[in-house]
């Protein structure tokens, strides 16, 4: 006898209620007309013009089976119906992948690729990382964050912005597939950012931080990807 998991108010992947309202009304549908498609096109029975309304509102969130059947009955793909994911089980979900599809893909067994997932812990190589960038359709920010390395690039950032930026030029560059060059020009950025500010010390690293300069640490790895937007040296 096969179990039905309940819907959950905490959706994996991150599940945009308001699309979901918005596309059905775009098509002139009802809450009773979207229960109705997933029953009888995809065997969801459970599914009732109250489940769907909840949805909506953001009191419970589909499953990744009720995902896609929403996103069949609502004519869009399921990545029209997330919010901007960041774990590998959101971006495959988003991209209306099968684990199979990922982990063949990304040349790895299947049983290894789903506890990557489940444990939300990539340990691929290089190529199979940039196999991974490749199906999932990453950019050079989300394959930062999918693969672990986003709290190393913070701390290397910090230490760049508030004592020698060249120093870690050569750090960071071996963390990410950038241009070294592409890599100083945003360190520089952000070097020159951080410590002209008003109430900046240059010089003085690790003392006490204003609230501006906390900001500014804390939102670091945001702010080094728009820096190298802005520069143009990679696919951030």
């Amino acid at each position: 006898m096969r179990v039905h998991q309940q819907s959950t108010p905490r959706p994996t992947p991150p599940f945009d209620a308001t699309a979901a309202g918005r596309l059905r009304a775009a098509l002139g549908m009802g809450p009773e007309h979207v229960a109705h498609g997933m029953r009888t096109s995809f065997g969801l029975s459970h599914v009732t013009p109250d489940l769907v309304v909840a949805w909506e509102r953001g009191l419970a969130a589909p499953g990744n089976g009720e995902l896609t059947a929403l996103a069949g009955v609502l004519w869009c793909s399921p990545g029209e119906l997330v919010g901007a994911p960041r774990t590998l089980r959101e971006h495959r979900v988003a991209r209306g992948l099968a684990v199979e599809d990922v982990a063949r893909a990304v040349g790895l067994q299947l049983l290894a690729y789903v506890r990557m997932e489940e444990a939300d812990e990539w340990r691929g190589g290089d190529r199979q990382s940039a196999a991974l960038a490749e199906v999932l359709d990453l950019s050079l920010a989300d394959l930062v964050t999918v693969t672990g390395r986003e709290p190393k690039l913070a701390e290397l950032l910090r230490g760049a912005v508030t004592t020698r930026w060249q120093a870690y030029v050569r750090p960071v560059g071996k963390l990410l597939p950038m241009q070294r060059r592409a890599v100083g020009r945003a360190l520089r950025a952000l070097h020159t950012e951080y410590q002209d500010r008003p109430t900046a010390t240059p010089g003085r690293p690790g003392g006490p931080a204003d609230d501006a300069g906390r900001d500014f640490l804390d939102g670091i790895v945001g702010r080094f990807w728009s820096a190298v937007r802005r520069d143009g040296g990679g696919d951030a």
